[in-house]
Parts: C-alpha cells; structure tokens; sequence
C-alpha cells in the first residue's frame, strides 16, 4: 500500500576513537620491535569517516511490490532495511515513503511493520496478546482489536494457538505469531529480516509458501532480506543483490538467472553454482562463438545481437556454464568423473576438465540404471554446451560482455 524511494542512500558507521587509539599504538610497538604488521584484509570500505556499510544504494518500489535484498553475510543488507525501518540513521541521502521524506521521521509514525530473525515475542504473554500488544498502544477499540487478531490468525492458521504462551510453539510457530504481529496494524510496508534463518529445512519451505500465500491475501508492500537465493528467487518479483555494501544487479529473478550482470552474481544465483572456465572470445565473418579446450560452439542469435550491440572484439574470457545446461555427449571438452551423487531424478557428477574442478548435473529420467551406474569414478566423459546457455564475461572487470 505503499511505494518507496531510496536515493543515493549512504551508512557510515563512525570510528570509535579508543579502538583506532589502541590500534594505532599497537602498530607503533610492534613496528619498534620489527615485527610484522599483518595486512588488514576487510570486505567493507574504510573512510577518515569511518566504516562504509551501505553505498550509493538507489531503487524504486512500486506499490504492492516484494522486493528481496539478497547477499552474503556483511553485504549491508539488513542495514538498508533498518535504515528503512528507522532503527538505523541514514548518514546521506534520502528516503520516500509514498513521496514524503521520512529520513527524520521516527519509526512509530513510518506506518512500518518489521519481522525480525529471532521472532522478538514478550515471552509473559499469550498469543492473543502479542497480537494485540501494538493495537492496544494505539488505544484501538477492543472490538476492532478481536477482529483484526482473529482474521490474522485466520490467514496464519494459528487460531487453535491464540491462548498459549511463546515457550509452547514451534519455530514455525512462533514465526507465524510473529508475522501475525506485523500484519494486524496493516501496515503500508512489511520488513521482514531474514525471518526464516532459524528454522529447519522442511519448516523453511512451509514458511515460504506460506508468505506467497500471505502476500496474496493481504494489500502491502514487501521488503525482505535473506542470505539464501532460493527463497530470493522463490519469493520476491525483483531481486537486489548486494555485496561489501554495493548494490551488483537489480533485476527479476530469470534476469538474474538467465543474464547475471557479472561474475560475483553468476556465482551467487544459482545451485550448484555457475562453473567458470577460461575460454576464448571468437569473431569471425561477424559472428561469435566460444572456444574451450578445442570445442567451438556459436552463440545464440540473441546473445550475437548483445556482444554486437557493445562492439565486442574477440578477446579472452571468462566462460560461465551452469551445471544444468552442461550434457554429456561423444564428441565435446573430455573430462574425468571424480565423484558422482545421485539425487534422485538426477545425478550430480564432480568432474575435472580444463585443470579445474566443474559439477555437470545429469537427467537420469530416460537412463537404465545400468547407464546410471556406469557414471562411475574415473569414468572418461565428453562435456557438451549449446550457444544459448554460454555466460561469456570480460576477464579482467568480471562484467558480462553483453550487460
């Protein structure tokens, strides 16, 4: 019920003037005693004003949008939703709530709700009662307090629930409460951070489905963090991936997919991750094709149109190709199977090709079990790719050549 705008947005968390003190002195003993200062190795940018966590972070939600700000540990995505909430104070920039400049604006009066990672129940009170806690601040009528409560534990399925205490639930459980808790204000935008990381496997896929259905049911729009690319790619319409404070790509999750705008994308969307490989760029009579190992294969017509469109010269690669798109075949880049796992409907073989280590994921629908045991280790196999599945990115920047 809400679209936001988050322009040039910038957090700064300030040195702490004892520790850069200690820090420092501890340098200049140990440079006295000629020992060796190690060298700081950090993800984040390191300013005279302090630690760079969030850096020209610009996006635009639509009304009813989920968005999912997706990366690995550190990257700053829960601190652009804190930020968001106002938990956190932005150093520059601006943020827009529905047109109006929220950045001074206290939490409580930003029409947000926010689900967090360790659910934050009042342990000395019933389900009901967590549910109704923010309404009864707002001095809500008791009448409207009851039919709100009630139709979010309807949408939850947690209304056999509603007079028990936290320490009685499941971690489900207590994350249905605490969703339930954020919905009954019926908020203009729903935070969620990393509200699935708790749970186990099983529990992790209930939870997802039941936040698609949530968010069929209830008018708001979505904000959501998370470490893990699949419930990114389950979950949101858009995708924002982050890393050491920068945003890589925005995009729907088949363009993250089908068109990853570098390499630390293509390695992140995606499981088993992308398999990358040094390769050559190839031009010739205007058309291009990837060469790896001796195998050449032409490229599709949309991706010609891509490196066309850039003026893209023949020129060493890095080659990306996704386990799924890699199949085996008589002729193709020889490989060597070192370990094979079956799952199932499919087989993943870990194999060593072009001196590197690559996972190929094989269909085992239409084989024998004969055809499937002999995908053995040792086993000498041919890798075959199609032109349509190639990822063809500059070596040097890692920025694919058809961005």
């Amino acid at each position: 019920m809400a679209s936001l705008s988050l322009r040039n947005i910038k957090k700064i968390y300030p040195h702490n003037s004892d520790d850069v003190k200690a820090q420092k002195k501890a340098e200049k003993k140990k440079k006295k005693s000629g020992e060796e200062i190690p060298e700081k190795k950090v993800n984040l940018q390191i300013t005279a004003e302090g630690v760079v966590a969030v850096q020209e972070f610009n996006l635009e939600i639509a009304d009813k949008e989920f968005i999912v700000l997706v990366g690995p540990s550190g990257c700053g995505k829960s601190t652009t939703l804190r930020m968001v909430a106002g938990l956190e104070e932005i150093t520059s920039g601006e943020l827009y709530i529905d047109d109006r400049l929220v950045n001074d604006v206290a939490p409580k009066d930003r029409d947000i709700a926010m689900v967090f990672q360790n659910y934050a129940l009042y342990p000395h009170m019933s389900v009901y009662d967590n549910l109704a806690f923010a309404l009864k601040l707002r001095h809500t009528p008791k009448q409207e307090i009851e039919k709100k409560v009630h139709e979010a534990a309807e949408i939850l399925d947690i209304v056999p629930l509603l007079n028990r205490k936290p320490k009685a639930l499941s971690g489900g459980q207590r994350q249905r409460v605490a969703i339930g808790r954020a919905i009954v204000r019926d908020p203009k935008v729903m935070l969620m951070d990393e509200p699935l990381s708790n749970l186990d496997a099983k529990l992790r896929n209930q939870m997802r489905a039941e936040i698609i259905r949530l968010r069929e049911r209830i008018d708001t729009t979505f904000i959501y963090v998370t470490h893990d690319q699949t419930e990114a790619m389950t979950l949101g319409d858009r995708i924002v991936i982050m890393k050491d404070g920068f945003i890589q790509q925005i995009g729907t999750p088949q363009e993250v997919f089908h068109h990853p705008y570098n390499l630390f994308v293509a390695g992140f969307i995606g499981s088993p991750q992308m398999n990358m490989f040094n390769a050559k760029l190839l031009k010739e009579n205007g058309k291009y094709s990837v060469e790896l190992d001796g195998y050449a294969v032409e490229l599709s017509d949309e991706k010609q149109a891509a490196l066309a469109a850039n003026n893209v010269e023949a020129q060493d690669i890095t080659l990306g190709l996704r386990p799924e798109h890699i199949t085996l075949g008589t002729e193709g880049v020889s490989a060597v199977i070192n370990v094979h796992e079956l799952m199932g409907s499919s087989v993943h073989l870990h194999v060593d090709t072009c001196g590197k280590d690559a996972i190929v994921i094989v269909n085992t629908m239409d084989m024998t079990g004969a055809e499937v045991a002999a995908l053995s280790s040792g086993k000498e196999v041919k890798l075959n790719f199609g032109g349509n599945n190639c990822h063809v990115f500059n070596k040097e920047t890692g920025i694919n050549l058809e961005a």
